[in-house]
């Protein structure tokens, strides 16, 4: 009897800590695939390198259109210019798969505003699959008659905390918080897309050690305008865990995106569909009546899907 219950505790470790084949992989394409990725940058240090090859490796089975990179990709004071050598040792040499050589759509995270912002979005000109037209910017994307609209947002700037500290977030305070909510909400409402996604750095709903005011600040500011269209997922990451709250009353998705290096603890809360202290990326994969976002784990394995349909 010994022998039996020892024979099924190894088989449930070992299948808990399987990754899934190219097989199991190709089963997720869908007519649209999209990753993201975010609080990258420790210069290929703890889970970094690791996940940077099984991104290129699911890439070569999944064929991501391109990546969203969702903040924090320089830790920890951002770049000084567009010649800084953690371009090189945070990204460029990190993320080297050739099926990696696509577009990177970033935005900027708190630790961006540590350094020179504008540097970041200057790097455009420097790395051909680094773009990053403005601080907020929204793209579309289309196969077959399925449409698919994602809007990147600046968050930093939404929030008292980074705004009131001018000495290490010399830019935050400088932004026009108004104009990017007025754009949002005028992006939002001209959207014909079968599927909205927002991302932002900073999550609006998350269990998390770091002051709630940072969440309670995007709650009052942003997340009226998000209710009011009616969004799909607001995608965010900052807090270095997968975490799928849904919030009573509210379609709306939120979801928290893990760290692609550096993980951290995380508990559930009330509203919690589901959290993990894993680290990893997301993959979003589209059709006209589905929409996914896969949660992988550092070992390539799902581990847990959101899924709405029409």
């Amino acid at each position: 009897m010994k022998k039996i219950i020892i024979l099924v505790f190894a088989t449930i470790i070992s299948s808990s800590c399987f990754a899934q084949t190219a097989a199991e992989w190709g089963k997720l394409e869908k007519q649209l695939n999209f990753y993201m990725a975010n609080d990258l940058g420790r210069n290929g240090y703890y889970d970094q390198k690791p996940i940077a090859e099984m991104m290129g490796e699911m890439a070569e089975i999944v064929g991501p259109e391109c990546v969203f990179a969702a903040g924090d990709v320089h830790h920890f004071e951002g770049v000084r210019s567009v010649n800084d050598p953690l371009w090189m040792t945070n990204y460029e040499l990190i993320y080297k798969h050739p099926e990696l050589m696509i577009d990177w759509f970033p935005m900027l995270g708190n630790h961006e505003y540590r350094g020179n912002t504008q540097a970041v979005l200057d790097y455009t000109n420097v790395s051909h699959r680094w773009s990053m037209p403005a601080r907020y910017y929204t793209k579309t994307f289309e196969d077959k008659g399925t449409t698919v609209r994602f809007v990147i947002i600046d968050t930093t700037p939404l929030i008292d905390k980074y705004r009131k500290d001018t000495k290490t977030y010399p830019d935050a305070s400088q932004q026009d918080m108004d104009k990017q909510l007025n754009w949002l909400d005028s992006v939002l409402t001209s959207a014909k897309e079968d599927w909205v996604i927002v991302i932002g750095h900073h999550p609006i709903y998350a269990e998390t050690p770091k002051s709630d005011t940072e969440r309670t600040d995007l709650q009052q500011r942003l997340d009226p305008i998000l209710r009011k269209h009616n969004v799909d997922i607001y995608a965010s990451g900052h807090i270095h865990n997968f975490q799928h709250i849904k919030m009573p009353g509210n379609k709306i998705d939120y979801v928290v995106n893990s760290s692609a290096s550096l993980s951290r603890k995380v508990k559930p809360i009330k509203e919690t569909k589901f959290c993990s202290p894993e680290s990893g990326f997301s993959l979003f994969t589209i059709d006209k009546k589905e929409l996914n976002m896969h949660m992988i784990d550092n070992s390539g394995k799902v581990i847990y899907t959101i899924k709405r349909t029409k």
